[in-house]
């Protein structure tokens, strides 16, 4: 008895000596200062906006020797917010970041999130880019007005799918939509997919009428042609995408979508500028440069101060749109 008592207590130890702790202090850097270990949390499944935008910014920033070791990962559930608590939990940890934009937002509203973007440490605003109005290459639909005169005619035949929860941009661009072609909000049926991943596969197997989704996480299907773009959301048209603004096809909507990374609350002083310089650093790089590009983003960047502000006013305005639709 006591040999196998001596031998679990063996055990206990080698285990807990083998398992790294989950909360780290500080963000190692080598003798040249460049970091190491970083996490980036998404908190979508893969093939969503952040996820995209998250392991792009890794790449870039590894190709281009900014740091090492960067381990992106997804914590999908209730709109982000999931993933937003466990970044609020991680008090102190200076080795995590967050990959987010302004769904999680308005999912924090929606789902009576405990946790709020306020109680995070802001590192920085990346990209803006607008949304797309998309069907599937075999969708009857090939204009928006088509889709529209249907939509009015009967809105719960004509389901939106999108990859955000109520309260997100790919909720909140329809239902401004439906606001200016004359439809009141709550009678649109509103799909709700775990990222871009899941709502690819619905468009594409005609599950919905049509989506409504960043433009960059489908660039690749609407090059191949597999996707329609019938109209862009954004004030301006989209180099390369055959299709009209809103605005051109007399929906009088102008709408962008942006994308950052938060950290968790009380990091030091040194991590936030370690993380904020590593940000900063990467808007320089020619990799981040032709991935923007290539995802069809605007560079957007703001650092620290600047971005908790931006967070402050998007966090009022996303509450006065939902009060405005009647969602919140």
């Amino acid at each position: 008895m006591r040999v196998r008592n001596w031998l679990a207590a063996v055990g206990a130890v080698a285990a807990a000596l083998l398992v790294p702790p989950l909360v780290t202090s500080g963000t190692d850097a080598d003798a040249g200062g460049q970091l190491r270990g970083v996490r980036v949390l998404v908190p979508n499944a893969p093939g969503g906006g952040y996820d995209i935008t998250a392991r792009t910014a890794a790449k870039a920033m590894e190709d281009a020797e900014l740091i090492r070791n960067v381990e992106v990962f997804n914590l999908p559930g209730a709109g982000g917010t999931v993933g937003l608590g466990r970044v609020v939990n991680e008090r102190g940890n200076g080795k995590l970041v967050m990959s987010m934009g302004l769904g999680v937002v308005g999912s924090v509203y929606t789902n009576k999130s405990p946790s709020s973007l306020q109680d995070t440490t802001p590192i920085a605003k990346l990209t803006e880019e607008p949304d797309i109005v998309v069907v599937g290459k075999d969708s009857p639909y090939r204009s928006i007005g088509q889709l529209v005169a249907d939509w009015k005619a009967n809105p719960g035949a004509v389901p939106v799918g999108g990859g955000s929860s109520p309260g997100g941009p790919d909720h909140l661009a329809p239902m401004l939509m439906a606001k200016a072609v004359g439809l009141p909000p709550k009678t649109v049926n509103y799909v709700q997919f775990d990222g871009g991943g899941e709502l690819l596969a619905a468009v594409l197997g005609r599950k919905i009428s049509f989506g409504v989704s960043g433009i960059g996480e489908y660039a690749d299907q609407i090059k191949a042609g597999s996707l329609r773009v019938l109209a862009v959301t954004g004030p301006n048209r989209v180099p390369g995408v055959d299709a009209p603004t809103l605005s051109e096809a007399g929906i009088d909507v102008k709408f962008t979508n942006w994308r950052g990374v938060v950290a968790p609350p009380g990091i030091s002083d040194k991590d936030r500028a370690l993380l904020v310089e590593l940000f900063r650093d990467l808007q320089g790089t020619a990799q981040w440069k032709e991935a923007v590009a290539r995802n069809g983003w605007t560079d957007a960047f703001a650092p620290a101060e600047k971005f908790g502000e931006f967070l402050a006013a998007e966090n009022a305005r996303v509450a006065s749109v939902l009060k405005e639709l009647g969602l919140a």
